[in-house]
């Protein structure tokens, strides 16, 4: 892959995993299965997502675990914060749901690509 690409992959998958988290929360809570009701969830969450991108901690080393810290940070904080400022509540439960399911989702990636990362490294390492 040419590191130009991994930028904008790491972003898409920034963003997929946010609308994952809605998906999965909209299922787990019965809620219409509506592509405006799955945007209207993801939305507070992918404003953060876009604070977050806007940094240049991320913006330089998107698939590091700092970008990770800094993109879940930004985006269940800004996410939470509109949440709670568009309905006037946040329930505790579903404020750690969101940060862990978030976690799970955003850094899980990145762990993942890491990992891949080092098995391609030490296959060429053993290769050449």
């Amino acid at each position: 892959m040419h590191p130009s690409r991994i930028p904008a992959l790491a972003l898409a998958a920034d963003l997929v995993a946010v609308v994952v988290f809605a998906a999965v929360g909209r299922t787990s809570h019965a809620e219409s299965g509506s592509l405006s009701g799955l945007l209207g969830t993801a939305l507070p969450f992918l404003v953060g997502i876009a604070v977050a991108w806007a940094t240049p901690w991320v913006r330089a080393q998107p698939v590091s675990v700092r970008a990770g810290a800094v993109v879940l940070v930004l985006t269940a904080g800004v996410g939470l914060a509109l949440r709670w400022g568009f309905l006037g509540r946040l329930p505790l439960s579903f404020a750690i749901v969101t940060v862990v399911a978030l976690a799970v989702l955003l850094l899980g990636w990145r762990g993942i690509a890491a990992g891949a990362a080092r098995v391609h490294a030490a296959r060429a390492t053993s290769r050449g």
